[in-house]
């Protein structure tokens, strides 16, 4: 059995629907006691007559007649309810919101006051489900259908819903559209496992109701901040830009549909050198800070808007920058009215701040006054705002050697003096950059600052300092590369006489002879300084080059086991880093060869304790040679081979030096000083750029950038093997000798003629002897004017003519060009100590003749007149 109450319980309870088991209970005690009456009535019959019997039988049912009645009306239980379940349904209740309690098959359990108030229900016979409550709207009624489903799957929410007319007629007042939220969650179930459904309903339309007055007052403030008469942003801590007015996007041409918010930067609106005020004002930690700035901004069409700005910063309490809020002020002539003074004001601000110069004001004893944008930008990293409004000196921000004649400009400045001179001053904490300042003396003070003195005027030369130390560089190397080679050219013909000398003497000595000996000395020297007068073309960048296509692949993994034999018993470990699919490059491969192992060399001895020497390889696009952004390096593609060590480092103070001829940080008699030259000069003359970088006690690292080659459609000469001299720090890697290759050639003259034309008379004579030995008729001339003569004498009966390039009164390529005018199919040897494209260029690019470098031996002389007589060029 159940109890129903027809109206409201004491606890506030409109309808409760109880479990039976206290009225059952009450039933079974009952029935109990009536059958033992009855079988005390059946098995005591014979005794009723006994008073005493009937008199305890009697008292026994009047106490039970009293139990029954009291179980019945309540006052007496059998089982008493536990205090808990008052407590929740008093909870229950309690609670404003509408209470609904159901089975899983939507059958009521218990409905507390609250929701029969909301339904409108008066009594229990009126409280209604919920699916027959809400059915009768679309709008709740797909609310209660998610709720139910969601409530199957375990999940508990809430959903909102508007009805135009209110559930109930207690509902809150007003006849219009009632906000209502319902809210679902599970209840454990009973004894028999079955789970309970809590329904909380509630009428949210005055909250509703305040949610759209404040969403109207904000919208009618944010029309009031968006069409006021000035600009207003808001940025994030990085400059960002969050939100901006309507005012402001029309002055600037932003479109405000396009924005999104962070899309753009306060550095984007911002003209000229603006940022760098805006960037001075910092706040404390946890600060905020407001300053009055005037600069322009930037239109989308690329205009100026002249403004005032109005800039408040807060910073975070850990000193981080935090977000700003700005009010742009538009600083233009209105209608009607005399603003002459602000306009004036405007346009010296604008001067004033957009100058490429840094400005300060000072006083007579150096304070700063007022500054400019271009001075806190340039000076940023030196001064502060803060510093300036404390009107710190500005001698802070010239080194301290230049602090004295800056004093003394100031004084000149206080006089009144014209015509003070500049003072160049390198960067207080760093010599890397440089600045020139000029002092000008204030000649009428004005009335807003009558302490000024002077007015400081600050320049960047660091680009300047630069240009001005390379050029002298260039001219300093551009001489000594001119001296260099004019004294190769004249050393090559001194070791040209010397080595033909020699070798004519060997012609006629045996090796049992006591003087075979002295004369191989002799001509191992001469070959010894032949190598140091290569390096001193090389340097000069005249040296003679024979360029081919390489493969620097192949070219190191050649070279790797030559460098691995250098440097073994040093502690020093080769690791050769190889390059993907290298673009091939055109250069001279023994002189390249010779580049790569006096790098090696040098990395070396730079590690005298040990370390690492690494050799690697690698295309490098036109854009990565951008990135490098090292000064000359064109933007193209490039082939870089970096050598570098784990080494001692070189001294920022002798970097700029390292190229210069004859310079060595060595010990005397340990290097020359032309090893980093020579590598100078054969990468230059193979078009490459050569790039150090060095950290003392960490090591250093060369790298070379050399063209990318677009080969032809042509065969490739292989690669020769080569022969490898160590000289002090310098490592000479020459191609095999003419005279190797001679051995098994015909080198007889076979009555030849031959016209030898040479002003150095020790190298004529030489070469004239030598030839003779080798069966020529040779004719000698000491210039190109006197072997004109001797042509005409002979009237052209010449097999070949070899002359010297540089020759007084007429050179070997104007020789050339004359004989050739008579003589066409004239057969012709330059020789000379320069490269020869240093004079091959001033020649038509039809004229056919073949080269022989100096020094150069009998053989070498031989082969040459040989090959060319053959046909060879």
């Amino acid at each position: 059995m159940t109890r129903q109450l027809t109206d409201r319980d004491g606890d506030g309870a409109l309808v409760e629907r109880r479990g039976g088991a206290g009225t059952a209970l009450r039933i079974l005690v009952l029935a109990l006691v009536l059958i033992a009456a009855s079988a005390a009535f059946v098995f005591f019959r014979e005794q009723l007559d006994n008073q005493l019997f009937l008199g305890v039988l009697g008292v026994l049912a009047m106490m039970g007649i009293f139990f029954i009645v009291s179980a019945v009306i309540g006052f007496v239980e059998v089982m008493p309810q536990p205090q808990g379940d008052t407590l929740a349904r008093q909870f229950l209740a309690s609670q404003p919101e509408g209470t609904l309690i159901t089975d899983e098959q939507g059958r009521i359990v218990y409905a507390n006051t609250a929701y029969g108030a909301l339904t409108g229900a008066q009594k229990a016979a009126e409280v209604q489900t919920l699916e027959a409550l809400l059915s009768r709207h679309r709008e709740s009624s797909e609310a209660l259908y998610r709720l139910t489903n969601g409530l199957r799957e375990g999940r508990e929410t809430y959903e909102e819903f508007r009805l135009m007319k209110p559930l109930g007629s207690q509902a809150s007042a007003g006849s219009g559209a009632h906000w209502y939220r319902l809210k679902a969650r599970l209840l454990p179930g009973d004894r028999r496992g079955r789970n309970l459904h809590v329904w909380q309903l509630s009428d949210i339309t005055i909250e509703r109701d305040d949610q759209e007055r404040f969403f109207k007052e904000l919208q009618h403030a944010i029309d009031y901040l968006d069409h006021a008469p000035a600009g207003f942003f808001s940025a994030g801590r990085k400059g960002e830009i969050y939100y901006l007015n309507a005012t402001l996007a029309e002055w600037l041409g932003v479109d405000l549909t396009q924005f999104n918010p962070g899309s753009i930067s306060i550095s984007d609106l911002v003209a000229g050198e603006g940022m760098a005020l805006i960037d001075s004002v910092q706040a404390e930690p946890g600060q905020s800070r407001t300053e009055t700035l005037d600069l322009d901004l930037r239109r989308t069409n690329g205009q100026s808007l002249p403004v005032r700005l109005v800039h408040r910063v807060r910073a975070a309490r850990d000193g981080a920058p935090g977000e700003s809020r700005s009010i742009v002020l538009a600083r233009q002539q209105g209608e009607g009215g005399d603003h002459s003074d602000s306009v004036a004001s405007m346009r010296f601000t604008r001067f004033f701040n957009n100058t490429p110069m840094a400005i300060a004001s000072v006083d007579g004893e150096g304070r700063i006054l007022r500054t400019n944008a271009p001075f806190m930008k340039l000076f940023s990293d030196i001064i502060s705002r803060d510093e300036i409004d404390r009107q710190e000196r500005i001698e802070v921000v010239l080194h301290e050697s230049e602090r004295e004649a800056f004093r003394q400009a100031l004084a000149s400045a206080k006089d009144r003096q014209v015509d003070i001179a500049p003072i160049d001053s390198r960067h207080p904490t760093s010599d890397v950059r440089n600045f020139r300042f000029y002092v000008n003396a204030v000649i009428d003070q004005s009335d807003e600052a009558p302490e000024e003195a002077a007015i400081v005027y600050a320049v960047d030369v660091t680009d300047q300092k630069a240009l001005e130390a390379q050029m002298a560089q260039t001219q300093k190397m551009n001489a000594v590369g001119t001296l260099a080679g004019g004294i190769a050219h004249d050393f090559n013909n001194v070791l040209t006489a010397i080595l033909l000398s020699s070798d004519h003497l060997l012609l006629q000595a045996r090796p049992s002879d006591a003087s075979f000996a002295d004369l191989m000395e002799i001509k191992r020297n001469a070959n010894r300084a032949a190598v140091l007068v290569r390096q001193l073309l090389a340097f000069s960048r005249k040296q003679t080059m024979r360029p081919s296509v390489l493969n620097l692949t192949d070219v190191i993994g050649d070279l790797r086991m030559l460098v691995d034999r250098l440097i073994s018993g040093t502690n020093v470990k080769l690791k050769v880093e190889y390059g993907r699919d290298l673009w091939p490059v055109k250069t001279d491969l023994s002189q390249f060869e010779q580049v790569l192992i006096n790098l090696c060399v040098n990395a070396r001895d730079a590690m005298p304790q040990g370390g690492a020497l690494t050799v690697s390889t690698r295309n490098i696009s036109a854009s990565e040679t951008e990135a490098f952004n090292y000064r000359g390096l064109p933007v193209e593609d490039m082939v870089l081979i970096e050598v570098a060590d784990t080494g001692t480092g070189i001294a920022p103070d002798i970097m700029d030096k390292i190229f210069e001829p004859f310079f060595t940080t060595k010990e005397v008699g340990k290097g020359t000083g032309l090893g980093l030259a020579m590598v100078y000069g054969i990468v230059k003359q193979s078009g490459g750029y050569i790039y150090p970088e060095s950290e003392v006690g960490k090591g250093t690292a060369f790298r070379i950038f050399l063209p990318r080659h677009i080969p032809e459609v042509q065969a490739v000469p292989e690669a020769q093997p080569v022969n490898v001299s160590v000289d002090g720090d310098t490592i000479t890697v020459a191609a095999p000798t003419a005279e190797a290759a001679a051995e098994q050639k015909d080198l007889t003259g076979k009555s030849a003629v031959v016209l030898l034309v040479e002003d150095e008379e020790a190298v004529r004579r030489g070469g004239k002897r030598m030839l003779e030995t080798r069966g020529y008729t040779v004719h000698e001339a000491g210039s190109g004017v006197e072997a004109l003569d001797i042509m005409d004498e002979l009237d052209g009966q010449v097999d070949i003519v070899v002359s010297d390039v540089v020759m007084p009164e007429m050179d070997g390529p104007t020789l050339l060009t004359e004989l050739r005018k008579k003589y066409p199919d004239l057969k012709f040897i330059f020789v000379s100590g320069y490269a020869e494209d240093a004079f091959a260029r001033n020649l038509p690019a039809e004229a056919k003749f073949g080269f022989l470098p100096k020094p150069f031996s009998l053989k070498q002389l031989a082969v040459a007149v040989r090959e060319m007589l053959d046909g060879e060029s």
